[in-house]
């Protein structure tokens, strides 16, 4: 049986030189930011953001990824006009195109996502907001492929937006006894 009561008393505590970063923390507190204010996000946070990133496991250590930093206002609102879902990025400071190799491992998609979720975990545990705007398989991963002149061989896994959160949204989960079962579905 699962216990929240457990849950609530446990704690994960990671800490170098000094600093501590309570993981399941950072995990709870971590919400989609689709508002941010205009103050640029430095460079030695961009390259932790990023070195977040390359830090992510992958299948047979592969690493079947690459980032494209969106770092221009024009590219990043023709990208943000080219999504359904994803038209915020044009007023963020800052995206991150996460871009994937299908022949780079046997499983690209799920080493790309274990990418970006690495990326959006550290943006928040540096005070910044993120939004993953999924373009894997979407009607605009083409067109984001050409602003972005990305290879044929490539594909468009996600995009994230960064910045410094002008919104702070909340939402709850479903409680664990509603979605864990032991040993087959239902029981």
């Amino acid at each position: 049986m699962f216990s929240e009561e457990r849950l609530s008393r446990d704690t994960c505590t990671l800490s170098r030189e000094g600093e501590s970063l309570e993981v399941f923390e950072a995990i709870k507190g971590r919400r989609s930011i689709r508002k941010y204010t205009q103050e640029p996000v430095p460079e030695d946070l961009v390259l932790k953001i990023l070195d977040a990133g390359r830090w992510a496991p992958s299948a047979s250590n592969r690493q079947p990824w690459s980032f494209i930093v969106l770092r221009d206002k024009e590219v990043r609102r023709k990208v943000a006009e080219a999504t359904t879902y994803g038209k915020f990025l044009s007023n963020a400071p800052l995206g991150i195109a996460v871009v994937i190799d299908p022949q780079g491992s046997n499983h690209p998609v799920e080493d790309g996502a274990i990418a970006t979720q690495n990326m959006l975990l550290a943006t928040h545990a540096l005070g910044l907001g993120t939004c993953w705007i999924g373009c894997y398989n979407s009607t605009y991963e083409e067109r984001v492929k050409e602003i972005l002149e990305i290879p044929k061989n490539r594909r468009v896994l996600s995009i994230i937006s960064i910045g410094y959160p002008a919104e702070s949204p909340t939402k709850t989960r479903k409680e664990l006894r509603e979605i864990v079962f032991t040993n087959k579905y239902g029981s």
